[in-house]
């Protein structure tokens, strides 16, 4: 008799652990079984589970632990017993309810091995995600049924396109009121342009929600039993026939388009077994032609399983992504590498950093291996400094739990510890090669706070805490400003600088208090400026002598963040081996603009000519020179402030329509659409950073708390000749200037 049938019978006391064990046997999973174990690459899948605030990641993720049998009971984002759930570790996390950090962990699922990365919602987490689909192979991208496609699915569904990550889509949260899976559906075609179609249909929404109907095999299913575990697979329901057709018509149709294989089938009218559809589905989802789109409840326990089915067929495997390394060196252009997946631990380890983090036992770090094997003992180098490190420990983690291997093979995500690095380092045994991979895109931040702890007593911790934040988050600026004896920190928002003072009063017994918040405001040219400056210098013995002739301009405004140097010189005037100390030069006055102090941004500096003294002349002279020039452009040329604009998303009553669209326009913001559904309203506005301070509280008091809005940054755009007056007072008043001179500037 099997452990399952002894239970149900009631042979056997219903203990968790038995319950445990009695599941883990259903779902194929051992605890005794080490996931280490060296498993064929086709049986392994890394996927991140991301989504929009509040869209139910951390729940599903705490589901797929306990249908895999990775942990014995479940617990809620915001449960009643306050433990939490798994993947949020954090007390904070806990606390807010919110996804802080990305977690890490590992399950079995019919003898396929799982990495799963959870990652945030909120848009000042952003780096979390990006760094998490950096190293990942699949996706599932969670949408809320309700809410439908909303500002942070498009920053996630880009940051997946920009990385080239196959996704699933999942509509989750079906039993809550106003759930419309098909309006989500038409969202994601519309606004993500993805080639989506259902795969799955749900047997009822809201209250009414029984099962999903699997409209690849044209079957039902219903989730009974505690939890959902026991599924019953049936005939689809007599008035769902129609429609399941219909559907398995659209999602062939849609895999036709995307699909040769399939298509050619399609348009010889030949008959489609269940196997070419899944095949063509796993086709042309890790080629990110097609979307398939499933459909469940993580919260009421439905559609969970079929999900983790679908992650197994359809998603890749580590061998089939091509992941690459490149070669530099010296005067030649990029040699591209691409890296050999076997398991085999043949070729030389190559390995990327993805993320810091303070443990119990020093830093962690964490891997993706690429390439190659890893054992304890060995010793592996970092591509960027050349560091060689001993391998005394590998561990995988399991959220904040580690168990420890003996070796890790291409595919595998772990961890090390003791080990000095940086977030998008890589790692190789063979020091020779020379190759590195591809870092992860870090966005700059746009919010600037000054901070200082309470106590001066505490200055030992406040540095300590400062040191390991900006070490674990490149998206976490610290610096001390000269001009205002003030500390600042920066970040992507005011919610990203707010957790990390709270963490530091917790986790470093250092309580701080954080000034009203900066923007990272920045100065450009409004129209080229040319500049002729010699620099000329003589105090007895060798002096300095540097003369550079060029133009600066703007660039684009879709290029307005970035600053460009242009060699244009011709001949010697200008020895090549000086070029350095111009860039240089001009670099560093760009740290701080003349107008307000910002830096200076959307900038092309084209040097053409010059002229040098054969002894006199020295890189110094001519980066004091193109000091001078920058100088000679400001008082010269005219300026203009730039500010931050953010995509703005208000959702409400529709009752408050009028009083949300009032605030948005009081506050300078252009409203660029709007949308509403069911008594609820959605309004899209582009807002600078610079008036969206407070409006939290705001929102809340007019929308009588049933408002909720998210933004993120968009792009940098000239602000109004007002706000650049004023801007330009205050920073003449900090500097003691009194009334500036009124500057050139283009309205």
């Amino acid at each position: 008799m099997t452990l399952i049938t002894r239970v149900l019978n009631g042979n056997l006391p219903l203990r968790l652990s038995t319950l445990k064990a009695a599941r883990q046997l259903q779902c194929g999973y051992s605890s005794h079984a080490k996931y280490a174990e060296h498993k064929p690459i086709e049986r392994i899948r890394n996927i991140g589970i991301s989504a929009h605030i509040d869209s139910g990641k951390t729940t599903l993720t705490e589901r797929i632990l306990f249908y895999t049998g990775r942990i014995a009971e479940m617990h809620e984002v915001r449960g009643k017993d306050n433990v939490g759930a798994t993947m949020d570790s954090m007390e904070l996390e806990r606390q807010r309810g919110i996804t802080i950090q990305s977690a890490a962990t590992y399950t079995v699922w019919k003898d396929v091995n799982i990495n799963i990365i959870d990652t945030p919602g909120h848009v000042d987490f952003t780096v979390e995600v990006e760094r998490a689909l950096r190293v990942l192979d699949g996706a599932v991208l969670v949408l809320c049924a309700v809410g439908g496609v909303q500002s942070q699915t498009l920053t996630v569904n880009r940051q997946m396109k920009r990385y080239n990550v196959p996704c699933l889509a999942f509509i989750n949260k079906l039993d809550r009121m106003g759930s419309n899976p098909y309006r989500v559906l038409s969202q994601m075609r519309s606004k993500l342009n993805h080639n989506a179609a259902f795969i799955q249909l749900p047997i009822g929404v809201e209250n009414n929600c029984k099962g999903i109907v699997d409209l690849v095999q044209e079957r039902a299913i219903y989730f009974e039993g505690e939890h959902g575990i026991n599924l019953r697979l049936d005939e689809i329901p007599q008035d769902m026939r129609v429609e399941s057709q219909e559907r398995r018509q659209e999602l062939i149709e849609h895999l036709s388009n995307a699909d040769e294989t399939l298509g050619e089938l399609f348009l010889e009218e030949k008959p489609f077994t269940e196997a070419d559809i899944k095949a063509a589905l796993r086709r042309t989802c890790i080629k990110r032609t097609f979307t398939p789109v499933l459909v469940g409840t993580a919260l009421k326990n439905k559609g969970v399983q079929p999900l983790l089915d679908a992650v197994v067929d359809y998603l890749p495997n580590p061998g089939e992504v091509e992941n690459l390394a490149y070669i530099e060196q010296e005067g030649q252009e990029k040699q591209q590498i691409v890296l050999n997946p076997a398991r085999d631990g043949k070729d030389p380890f190559m390995g990327l950093a993805f993320k810091l983090e303070a443990g119990r036992f020093g830093q962690l770090t964490y891997l993706r291996c690429y390439q190659g094997a890893l054992r304890k003992g060995d010793n592996i180098y970092n591509a960027r400094n050349h560091k060689k490190v001993r391998i005394a420990r590998l561990v995988r983690l399991h959220s904040n739990q580690m168990e420890d291997v003996n070796e890790v093979f291409a595919g595998d995500i772990f961890a090390l510890f003791g080990v000095d690095c940086a977030s998008g380092d890589t790692f190789t045994t063979n020091p020779k090669n020379n190759m590195s991979m591809e870092s992860i895109f870090v966005p700059e931040p746009v919010v600037s706070m000054a901070i200082k702890p309470n106590n001066t007593k505490d200055r030992d911790n406040f540095s300590k805490a400062i040191a390991r934040f900006t070490k674990e988050d490149p998206t976490f600026h610290f610096k001390f400003d000269n001009d205002i004896k003030e500390t600042l920190v920066s970040g992507m928002g005011e919610l990203h600088l707010e957790i990390y003072a709270q963490r530091m009063e917790r986790e470093y017994g250092c309580p701080v208090t954080l000034g009203k918040p900066k923007v990272a405001f920045r100065e450009t040219l409004v129209g080229p400026c040319e500049f002729d400056y010699l620099h000329k210098k003589q105090s007895g013995g060798s002096g300095q002598y540097a003369r550079i002739i060029g133009v600066m301009e703007p660039l684009p405004p879709s290029q307005n963040t970035l600053l460009e140097f242009v060699d244009e010189t011709v001949g010697t005037n200008v020895p090549k081996q000086f070029v350095p100390g111009v860039e240089k030069g001009y670099r560093e006055m760009c740290e701080r603009g003349m107008l307000s102090g910002h830096k200076l941004s959307g900038i092309r500096f084209r040097l053409q000519d010059g002229g040098h003294h054969i002894v006199d002349s020295s890189e110094l002279a001519f980066m004091l020179a193109a000091h001078g020039a920058v100088k000679e452009v400001f008082q010269n040329g005219a300026w203009q402030i730039l500010e931050p604009i953010m995509l703005v998303e208000v959702t409400a009553p529709e009752e408050f329509q009028g009083a949300v669209m009032g605030h948005l326009s009081k506050r300078h913001g252009i409203i660029t659409g709007t949308e509403g559904t069911e008594g609820w309203f959605t309004v899209y506005a582009e807002v600078p950073l610079n008036d969206m301070f407070g409006y939290a509280s705001e929102l809340r008091s007019s929308t009588q708390g049933k408002g909720e809005f998210t933004m993120e940054y968009s792009r940098y755009s000239p602000c109004l000749p007002d706000v650049q007056e004023q801007i330009v007072r205050q920073y003449q008043e900090s500097q003691g200037l009194g009334q500036p001179e009124k500057k050139k500037k283009k309205n």
